[in-house]
């Protein structure tokens, strides 16, 4: 009987996010179960306080880039948890580096076959091999991917009636100085992985001034500011201060409405069940969230290959300002 499992999903933020979804559902099967989970450690601050979770386990496997002598540390590292003596390992990252991770830790590991991740060689790591299309949505593909390694099925309709899986504890107090209450509340993530991701900035002050909302603005790095800084100057939205993980999930938690880019604070918005808009360019909006009733998206007229994406396809700079604008409006019920 499967008792302790090790779950390996090292990043990105998003990616994170559509697999945390399968937690409360494993749960529901399987209530006494131990769940660790192997993270890079500039993404374990999503995965902090979820209930589900018993051990968040920080990599930083990046770090190897920079020394390749840190590699010796790190499967050192990972070669410590042996002890937990996991009974099943699910590698849902399904690269090479996330497998040795799985490897190194135990033998009884359930990834994706070698047609169904970016990296196949990964799957000979793997004592179970699960099949599905790589092009089928991500939030199906995790979902599948655990089900078959548990032995347990997880329906569209779970996922769409989910509960809410992110949560937050002491965070920055000074993010609801900025919330009004009087007005709708609306966030825009501006930045994203890749400047071609991003939308248009002079597009996203024309959205500000075209709606009546309380506007705020998350930003995580120095070009991100930029792009606030400069809607905040021709709008009337404001920049926030900038805000850990933590923080941006309480944040989005509280908000009427997120509008943003395919990146992970504008994912956090689905797994909060808060209204949001994805705005989607070079990369598949059928593939990389769920649409509901309160969770949409618009895409670019370009059409997106998921086995091989054009970082210089800045198609997502044409989607109509208007058709946000419209869509926010009937999100927002105004």
């Amino acid at each position: 009987m499967v008792q302790k499992i090790a779950i390996i999903k090292l990043s990105a933020m998003g990616d994170i996010i559509h697999s945390m979804v399968v937690l409360e559902f494993i749960k529901k099967a399987y209530p006494n179960l131990l769940i660790d989970w192997f993270v890079e450690e500039v993404f374990s601050s999503v995965l902090e306080n979820n209930p589900n979770i018993n051990k968040i386990i920080k990599l930083n496997l990046k770090s190897i880039k920079k020394s390749k002598k840190n590699i010796f540390k790190q499967l050192s590292f990972v070669r410590s948890f042996k002890k937990e003596k996991y009974d099943l390992i699910i590698d849902a990252q399904g690269l090479i580096k996330s497998s040795l991770v799985a490897r190194v830790l135990g033998k009884n590991i359930t990834g994706f076959c070698r047609k169904s991740t970016r990296e196949g060689i990964a799957s000979f790591f793997y004592s179970k091999k699960v099949g599905i299309e790589y092009s089928q949505n991500v939030i199906d593909r995790n979902c599948y991917l655990f089900g078959e390694a548990l032995n347990f099925e997880i329906k569209k309709e779970d996922i769409l009636n989910k509960k809410p899986f992110l949560f937050y504890k002491d965070e920055d107090k000074r993010i609801y100085d900025y919330l009004q209450e009087d007005k709708k509340n609306i966030l825009l993530v501006v930045g994203a992985s890749w400047d071609s991701k991003m939308y248009s900035k002079e597009k996203f002050a024309k959205i500000v001034s075209s709606l009546d909302g309380n506007f705020l603005i998350a930003w995580g790095n120095e070009k991100e500011k930029a792009i606030a800084d400069f809607i905040t100057q021709n709008s009337k939205a404001l920049a926030l201060p900038k805000l850990d993980l933590n923080s941006l999930k309480a944040l989005i938690s509280k908000v009427d409405l997120v509008i943003g880019n395919d990146t992970g604070p504008t994912h956090m918005a689905w797994a909060l069940n808060i209204p949001s808009i994805t705005l989607f360019g070079n990369t598949p909006a059928y593939r990389n969230t769920y649409v509901t009733k309160l969770n949409k998206t618009i895409k670019s007229a370009s059409d997106v290959n998921p086995y091989k994406l054009d970082k210089n396809d800045f198609s997502i700079q044409d989607i109509d300002e208007n058709e946000i604008v419209k869509m926010a409006k009937e999100l927002l019920d105004v």
